[in-house]
């Protein structure tokens, strides 16, 4: 990938600039210092996507530029390379117990140093986007949160219903993509109650039929809310279909089967298993083994009995009770 900025510092002026060339060619941008001391001021000015540095150097060398951007918390993502003439242990060891990952020895040929550097941004990028996805994850909980907190008996119910789709879903082997999407689509199947009143959510009474009417609109409502959200687009099979059922008695469109994706059928268990285990305002609190019990006699009917088969599998193993008691 082009455009990359690379902050070169090195004090030999050619060496410098030959080192220059061959990165402009790549397309990188390049950012020069001829010590520690400049290199702080470019990082300071732009700061770089990746430092490419000698060791020995006047002002400040190698060693304590590294450890000065590692004492930054905004430049410890940035990958540092070092790149030296120094050949003896003891530099590549002091190297190493800095924490520097990378240490090449002049001579290296053009491409053993471009493969090092598209390796190191290419980790960079990974790692970067792997901390995105967690930042974003935590926003969303904390919004489905924030809509659930409206309900004092659901706290802790986005955190729970999450991990024990993952738990009945890693049951059916599913991995990579697929347990990222059940996440996103576990924390947010309820967003849609963002839209129902408050006075329907607490109410302490049976729901009449109207209240029941306007409570069973929260699929629909909480796709509609995230429709044209590329990134969320793949949760919204669970959003709108998690209160269907395997019998066809669901809502909000009455589909049975296999006509319900199957992420949905594993939230729909999960939710209910959540439901039958908090203290609610329509129903007294059951026990966690006691709600696996009523689960799986409505295996078939309610509920798909993979799905049933999976958390029963789960349960055994002491991961659903261990969720259970981690998000109380």
């Amino acid at each position: 990938m082009s455009g990359e900025r690379i902050l070169l510092v090195e004090d030999n002026d050619v060496l410098r600039e030959g080192l220059k060339s061959l990165l402009l060619q790549e397309e990188y941008l390049v950012l020069e210092a001829g010590d520690g001391r400049q290199a702080l001021e470019r990082i300071k000015e732009a700061p770089p996507d990746l430092i490419l540095a000698d060791i020995v150097m006047p002002e400040m060398d190698g060693y304590a530029l590294f450890e000065a951007v590692q004492s930054r918390t905004e430049w410890l993502s940035i990958p540092f390379i070092f790149l030296t003439a120094r050949r003896e242990r003891k530099y590549i060891l002091a190297g190493k117990r800095l924490g520097a990952e990378d240490y090449l020895i002049k001579p290296i040929s053009p491409d053993d140093l471009l493969t090092a550097i598209r390796s190191r941004l290419g980790r960079s990028r990974q790692l970067l986007l792997a901390q995105l996805e967690e930042s974003y994850e935590t926003s969303l909980i904390m919004l489905a949160n924030a809509i659930e907190v409206r309900d004092p008996y659901t706290r802790g119910h986005v955190e729970r219903v999450m991990n024990y789709s993952l738990a009945i879903a890693e049951e059916q082997n599913w991995n990579g993509a697929r347990l990222k999407e059940l996440r996103f689509g576990s924390i947010l199947h309820d967003v849609g109650k963002i839209q129902i009143p408050g006075e329907i959510l607490t109410k302490t009474g049976p729901l009449n039929e109207a209240e029941w009417a306007e409570m069973r609109k929260h699929p629909e409502i909480g796709a509609e809310l995230i429709k044209g959200i590329h990134y969320l687009e793949s949760a919204i099979p669970v959003i709108l279909y998690h209160h269907e059922r395997w019998d066809g008695s669901g809502y909000p469109f009455g589909l049975a089967g296999d006509q319900v994706p199957e992420a949905a059928r594993i939230v729909a268990v999960a939710d209910s298993f959540d439901a039958m285990t908090t203290v609610r305002t329509y129903r007294q609190k059951s026990l966690p083994a006691d709600a696996v019990e009523e689960i799986a006699a409505a295996a078939g009917e309610k509920y798909d009995p993979n799905v049933v088969a999976a958390i029963t599998r789960a349960w055994e193993k002491k991961r659903i009770i261990e969720i259970y008691l981690a998000f109380p």
